[in-house]
């Protein structure tokens, strides 16, 4: 699957649930958005430095390119 923002940079997400670490890829704006939202009702996320083209998309990754 392709980024729905080609023009911007992919980013790599840690997403850690109930201890389980998933791993995806994001574009910059769909990234911003969804930290800020994990953090306010779920907890833990990073945002890594590295390779983010192996990665499989997160899902949904379109519903947070707008506020």
């Amino acid at each position: 699957m392709s980024s729905p923002r080609p023009e911007e940079p992919d980013v790599h997400l840690s997403v850690f649930l109930h201890g389980i670490r998933f791993d995806f890829a994001a574009c910059l704006t769909a990234a911003l958005l969804f930290v800020q939202e994990w953090r306010a009702h779920s907890g833990e996320i990073s945002v890594l430095p590295g390779r983010a083209q192996e990665l499989s998309r997160l899902p949904c990754e379109r519903l947070y390119l707008e506020p």
